[in-house]
């Protein structure tokens, strides 16, 4: 797919999940836009899937470890044909499956792991990544972190594990918005340099813009070209991506868009469809 077909995907999800937020009263709007074009990336251009047959043992497998971007992952799962669009209307109501965070792969097409609680989707993939090897399939995990995620020591217990085993159809894309629920990342724990702590860990490691197809594309296709050991790919992006009255504000990490602000940042993405 071309990367101006990815653009206005993009654009579409963007504007998708403001309006969410603002109808079911959903949080984590700055770090769902955060991590679009990361996700857009990998389903509509990379992901060797088949939404028709969601558990081919075979396929490809993406997790969202970062589990509270899950209405940004919600709508790019529909987009790409797991289930209609209109299931979201449900977002957000009493015991419907459309929350805060993923439910468990048997509830919902397309969803590979609960996530929510931070530091365990790296765990997940690399055993399923491991069993890959076992069982001889060719399959690759694809693991989405937040940096604040990072925090967690599961990680890095993780990520030990899989450069001694040499995992490498495991491929993690940190999605580096600097911030976290409370404060910037790096004012909470050290977490720079990014990049080299993946290094040290063994990983074959990479810093991209994450709001570039380009670049993002360049090193997923690195990932699947090269098999030696782990990858890490270091997403920059901006908490916010695409409002400029939501950008790298992290009141958003919580804050709920008005119906006027909806329209603000709707006209701001501009057409797209």
């Amino acid at each position: 797919m071309q990367y101006d077909q990815l653009k206005q995907i993009a654009c579409v999800l963007r504007k998708q999940i403001i309006e969410n937020s603002h109808k079911s009263h959903t949080p984590h709007l700055g770090s769902c836009l955060s991590c679009v074009d990361i996700l857009v990336a990998l389903y509509f251009s990379k992901l060797r899937i088949n939404p028709s047959k969601a558990t081919d043992p075979l396929r490809d497998r993406c997790i969202l470890s970062k589990g509270h971007g899950a209405p940004a992952l919600f709508h790019v799962l529909a987009k790409r044909g797991y289930y209609h669009s209109d299931c979201l209307n449900d977002y957000g109501k009493d015991g419907g499956l459309f929350a805060e965070h993923p439910p468990t792969p048997d509830k919902l097409p397309g969803i590979e792991a609960a996530t929510g609680s931070l530091g365990h989707g790296l765990p997940i993939g690399l055993g399923i990544a491991l069993a890959a090897r076992m069982q001889k399939r060719e399959y690759n995990v694809y693991v989405v972190l937040g940096d604040g995620e990072c925090n967690e020591g599961s990680i890095w217990e993780a990520a030990m594990l899989a450069a001694g085993q040499k995992v490498s159809n495991l491929c993690v894309i940190v999605d580096f918005n600097k911030w976290q629920a409370t404060g910037r990342s790096q004012e909470i724990l050290s977490l720079d340099p990014m990049i080299d702590k993946w290094r040290a860990f063994g990983w074959e490691s990479v810093e991209v813009d994450g709001h570039n197809y380009s670049e993002l594309l360049f090193e997923l296709d690195r990932f699947t070209s090269k098999k030696e050991k782990p990858t890490a790919i270091i997403a920059h992006t901006t908490k916010g991506k695409g409002v400029s009255f939501m950008e790298d504000d992290n009141n958003w990490h919580y804050r709920i868009p008005t119906a006027e602000e909806v329209l603000l940042a709707q006209d701001e993405l501009g057409e797209c469809k």
